[in-house]
C-alpha cells in the first residue's frame, strides 16, 4: 500500500451511518499501530461544476489507463477519510507520477499549505523574535 494507489474500499457515508464499497485514492501508506490510511473519495458521478480540488480521472486517456477504473470518475480531494487498512478490499491500479504530483498540488491549495509550512527551516525555528 503506497500513496497514489487506487483501491476498492469500504468508505463512510457523509450523512448516514454505514459504509459503501467504492474506489479511493491512497494519500498515505499504512500509519500507526492500528494500521490506518488516509484516502480520498472517487465517484463515477461527475460534478456539473468541478471544484478546484477535483481531478477528473478518465481511463479512456493514456495518463489514467493505469487507474483501471471502468468509467470516467471524479477524485474529490475535499472528501477525505482515515480508514482502517482492513477496509481496503481490492487493489485496482495507480496514478502515474505526473498525476500524483497534480494531486499533491491540489491538496496543498485546498489546505492552504505553503512551502514554509511544509518544511520549516531548522535555523529559524529557535530564532523567532516576539515583536512585543
Amino acid at each position: 500500500m503506497r500513496p497514489g494507489e487506487i483501491y476498492l474500499a469500504r468508505f463512510p457515508f457523509g450523512d448516514v451511518p454505514g459504509m459503501k464499497l467504492r474506489p479511493v485514492l491512497l494519500l498515505t501508506g499504512s500509519l500507526g499501530l492500528v494500521p490506518e490510511v488516509l484516502v480520498a473519495y472517487i465517484s463515477s458521478v461527475l460534478p456539473a461544476q468541478p471544484l478546484p480540488s477535483d481531478l477528473i480521472l478518465d481511463p479512456g486517456t493514456p495518463e489514467f489507463q493505469g487507474t483501471h477504473l471502468k468509467v470516467a470518475s471524479a477524485l474529490r480531494l475535499h472528501k477525505l477519510a482515515t480508514i482502517h487498512s482492513s477496509s481496503l478490499a481490492r487493489h485496482l491500479g495507480a496514478l502515474e507520477a505526473a498525476q500524483h504530483a497534480i494531486v499533491g498540488g491540489k491538496l496543498r491549495a485546498l489546505l492552504e499549505l505553503t512551502a514554509e509550512l511544509e518544511t520549516p527551516s531548522r535555523s529559524s525555528a529557535g530564532s523567532r523574535v516576539d515583536p512585543a
